[in-house]
């Protein structure tokens, strides 16, 4: 399948139990409550290596932490350290790593309390790590189905907050789509209409108009998701109309295509085995490519207030 699977290194630097520790001294007990229960929340964060310049490009740093921290608050998950300190200590991983590639950066907060129990009470532990990624799925064009498994609903686990344990709700639609030989999932809510994709929000084309399902569709509030609203609607004039969408809509349309972190911009040219529109990537879906990687990688000025620089000396050999 074109999903790509990425590690850390053991080496790498790392934060963890309040300082900056190398990936591999970390060590978790198998009693740890988070392990056993699902009780964390995560980011996923994107920099993008400009060879250009020799500088990695942190896209829409502050914005993840201030998601990471209402995921926290969801969860009653104490951060020991600021938003402001959390964007510190990411750009200090980062020279200290000093990555010349594009990069991901993973915060994680969980409940670290050794014990058996299922509750929210305990301490919370802190970790941030990277691992280099490229593109996370293939973006010339998904096959994609409808999974049998429905969104979680918000009031069972809250779709807002990256929580660690309703990601087997994904990893339960993604395993199935591979198996059926598809790149990915889309899910339904528990009433049928259009949630997101595995790991992703879903955006359509149909009669001139960008539409996408709304928050209220048991879906992640995605960050990429607002950087497309912001450039369909300034750069293309096309702003987007969030409502609730059908299923056979999405057999409808004119072209579709999948946003997050991970996925960047993702053209889908197939769904339930039917082409989406002439069953390749769209005019609209190649144009927001295209506007969303001059932002995220710092070439445009427009919109430089999008990433941080922080720039990467080289390794030295050996």
């Amino acid at each position: 399948m074109s999903r790509t699977a990425f590690a850390a290194s053991d080496a790498e630097w790392s934060y963890h139990g309040g300082e900056l520790v190398r990936v591999g001294d970390i060590r978790l007990s198998p009693a740890t409550h988070a392990l056993n229960y699902g009780t964390g929340v995560f980011e996923g964060i994107r920099a993008y290596w400009s060879e250009e310049r020799g500088t990695l490009q942190v896209l829409k740093m502050r914005e993840h932490y201030e998601r990471f921290e209402r995921s926290c608050r969801l969860l009653h998950l104490d951060l020991p350290i600021s938003i402001d300190e959390l964007c510190d200590v990411t750009l200090e991983i980062l020279k200290r790593n000093a990555p010349r590639e594009d990069t991901y950066i993973r915060p994680l907060a969980y409940k670290a309390v050794e014990s058996v129990g299922v509750n929210l009470k305990g301490e919370t532990e802190l970790s941030i790590f990277t691992v280099p990624m490229g593109n996370y799925v293939e973006l010339t064009g998904l096959k994609v189905r409808v999974s049998s498994w429905r969104r979680t609903p918000d009031n069972a686990i809250p779709a807002r907050a990256k929580c660690t344990g309703s990601y087997v709700n994904t990893a339960l639609a993604v395993d199935e789509a591979h198996r059926a030989g598809y790149d990915d999932a889309i899910f339904l809510t528990q009433d049928g209409q259009v949630s997101e994709a595995s790991a992703a929000n879903i955006f359509l084309v149909r009669k001139g108009q960008l539409i996408t399902p709304p928050v209220t569709a048991d879906i992640l509030e995605g960050i990429t998701r607002d950087a497309v609203m912001e450039l369909a609607a300034k750069e293309l004039e096309m702003p987007v109309i969030e409502r609730e969408v059908g299923r056979t809509e999405l057999y409808a349309a004119d072209e579709v295509f999948l946003s997050g972190t991970g996925f960047q911009i993702a053209p889908v040219v197939e769904i339930d085995d039917r082409p989406v529109g002439k069953g390749s990537i769209g005019p609209v879906a190649e144009r927001l490519q295209e506007l969303y990687f001059k932002a995220a990688r710092g070439g445009w000025e427009e919109y430089s207030d999008w990433t941080v620089a922080v720039e990467v000396a080289e390794r030295a050999a050996g």
